[in-house]
């Protein structure tokens, strides 16, 4: 039998203080939720779980919130140590506000709850059988497009729940530990990727998927997820196609004084506009991208809004819009993969900057601050370059973003736009949506990157021609 951990309270541990309160927020300490009816315990982030109700532990009769003796423990000996002369404010809410942990993850499903519930082990051999129903799939000849389509979103949502909810457990354990626990889960994972990017780039412009993957949303978090992983893997599939097999990039770089260049003068400043080139705008220029880079980049879809932890359905849902929800799921996100995983690094890059646009005070991310810390630091550093395809240029801020992330910047902003069950905006067609796009996120304001842009329109355009 598994040794009983010691808890206390939630509430006897706030008790001795607001600056309790303020501790467990900047620790993101987890907080134990047990209904009191069926006994079921969940584990939820403080942070999470106040920013929904600033008095929660008070006011869910439902739900009773415990914390383990040695976090509240930690949490004292922190609090000790702050600065006790500045105040924290606890925001006031209406009486009759309550939150629970169900209310938070509703956003990924109804089967969430149960998937949550699964140890470790059988999560990877869930992944694995997905895995193994795709390698059958692509060995099948013929296969019909339905059975494709079915698979594919099965076997993403699966994937998906078991790393949030596997993650979700993550957070509560050291980073070493808490990558030992995950590594079994990341390998299937990888593993997955790689089967899955096969079977849709041999169905690239099959239309009728990507329309089913369309029909099949219901507006959740989790559906948005799925389609930006499959529309990304068939659009840099596409990618790799064009670039190595057609004419696009002579035709770009003739163009790109008429079209292109004003577009990059303010985003490279120090350069004189005559040197702008395709060139500077992609760092070694616009190359088909290695398999081993597509399939991190493909895992960065993934996982990219994994970080939504509160699943709070801004995205698709009828809630306000709340900014500091939103930048949240990107800290989460690169957060929780970074420290607590052994993906690589770029899987974590693509999902804290895949809202930098360019900088733009309408994006966010840790990107522009880790840039804003070099400036400060070295004055006379500058970048040269926009968009690199490589890792290392990226952090050493040659560039001023990540061919991956400004990708999923583009795929992410459209399928939002064009989900058809958004419940708080009318859905825009395939050419409302890119006319939006070109006037709002680039010509109005340099957020999304004018060429990748057009890329991806053709894409569009191909896809659409093969109705």
């Amino acid at each position: 039998m598994a040794e009983k951990i010691p808890v206390i309270l939630l509430q006897k541990g706030i008790a001795t203080g607001d600056s309790y309160i303020k501790v467990c927020i900047q620790e993101n300490a987890p907080v134990i939720c047990e209904n009191k009816d069926t006994g079921v315990k969940k584990r939820m982030p403080f942070k999470i779980m106040f920013e929904h109700n600033s008095r929660f532990w008070l006011q869910n009769k439902t739900w009773e919130y415990y914390i383990e003796i040695n976090e509240h423990e930690r949490i004292l000996e922190l609090v000790s140590e702050s600065d006790s002369d500045q105040e924290f404010v606890i925001p006031e809410i209406s009486s009759d506000e309550s939150t629970s942990p169900d209310d938070i993850i509703k956003g990924f499903g109804q089967d969430y709850e149960t998937i949550a519930a699964i140890a470790e082990p059988e999560r990877i051999l869930l992944i694995t059988d997905g895995n193994d129903r795709l390698e059958k799939l692509i060995e099948k000849k013929p296969r019909e497009e339905d059975e494709i389509t079915e698979a594919l979103v099965d076997t993403v949502q699966i994937t998906m729940l078991h790393n949030h909810a596997s993650l979700m457990n993550a957070m509560s354990l050291s980073n070493d530990e808490a990558k030992k626990q995950t590594q079994g889960l990341v390998e299937s994972t990888r593993q997955f990727v790689k089967t899955s990017s096969q079977l849709l780039s041999a169905n690239i412009f099959n239309d009728d998927l990507m329309k089913t993957l369309v029909s099949k949303s219901n507006g959740t978090i989790i559906q948005h997820m799925i389609r930006v992983y499959l529309n990304g893997l068939a659009f840099l599939s596409y990618y790799n196609k064009t670039v190595s097999s057609s004419s696009m990039i002579n035709k770009l770089r003739a163009s790109f004084s008429s079209r292109y260049r004003k577009f990059y003068e303010s985003l490279l400043p120090n350069l004189e506009p005559d040197d702008i080139s395709l060139e500077r705008v992609f760092l070694g220029g616009m190359r088909a991208i290695p398999d081993g880079d597509f399939y991190n980049w493909a895992t960065g879809f993934l996982m990219h809004d994994l970080g939504k932890a509160a699943a709070v359905e801004y995205h698709e849902g009828e809630d306000a819009y709340n900014r500091d929800i939103v930048i949240e799921h990107v800290k989460l996100g690169y957060d929780s993969i970074i420290n607590k995983t052994n993906y690589p690094r770029e899987v974590g890059l693509i999902a804290g900057y895949h809202h930098e646009y360019y900088g733009n005070p309408g994006g966010y991310g840790y990107y522009r601050t880790y840039l804003e810390q070099v400036k400060k630091n070295n004055p006379k550093s500058v970048q040269n370059y926009c968009i690199a395809l490589e890792l290392e240029p990226v952090i050493e801020c040659e560039a001023l973003a990540f061919f991956p992330a400004k990708v999923l910047e583009i795929i992410d902003v459209f399928d939002s736009v064009t989900d058809p069950s958004r419940k708080y905006r009318k859905a825009m067609t395939t050419k409302e949506a890119l006319e939006m796009m070109l006037k709002e996120f680039i010509i109005k304001e340099q957020k999304i990157d004018l060429v990748l842009f057009d890329v991806f329109a053709r894409f569009v355009s191909e896809m659409t021609l093969h109705q």
